[in-house]
């Protein structure tokens, strides 16, 4: 099962030129490492403030570019981690443990099961449409650095 841990945007991670401190570096390298020993790790990257981003609106069948920054912090997202683990109960402990700047408050992340291909049922999806996505996934895999 694949997991995305999301961390939530806030004025300091907005904040132009902000950077976190050492210390909170230091415990995201700590994490991420054990998130790897522990071979579940797939992806983690951090944001850009969302003055570096960009929403796409619809109105009217018509797509339109949204320059930021953006006002609601709250639906924000400063980072997150993809993680493949064996249960639900499994992702949250793994969430439970990534690490908090000090006295921050609020709700600092939303933990979301990814929807896989291998989630459908081999009689719901045609034969030859199981086929195309999986060479997808391969043809993907083959590009990543490294591979």
């Amino acid at each position: 099962m694949k997991f995305m841990i999301v961390g939530k945007g806030n004025a300091e991670t907005e904040a132009p030129g902000a950077m976190p401190s050492q210390e909170l570096v230091d415990n995201m390298h700590a994490y991420n490492e054990s998130l790897v020993k522990a071979g579940v790790l797939l992806a983690a990257e951090g944001l850009y403030p969302s003055s570096r981003g960009a929403q796409i609106a619809y109105s009217g069948g018509k797509a339109s570019v949204i320059d930021g920054p953006f006002a609601e912090a709250k639906e924000l997202i400063a980072g997150f981690w993809l993680i493949q683990v064996k249960s639900r109960e499994e992702a949250m402990e793994w969430a439970l443990r990534v690490p908090v700047p000090p006295g921050y408050d609020g709700v600092g992340l939303s933990v979301w099961q990814v929807f896989d291909a291998s989630d459908v049922p081999d009689d719901s999806m045609p034969a030859e449409e199981r086929a195309r996505e999986e060479a997808l996934r391969e043809r993907l895999g083959a590009n990543k650095p490294g591979t």
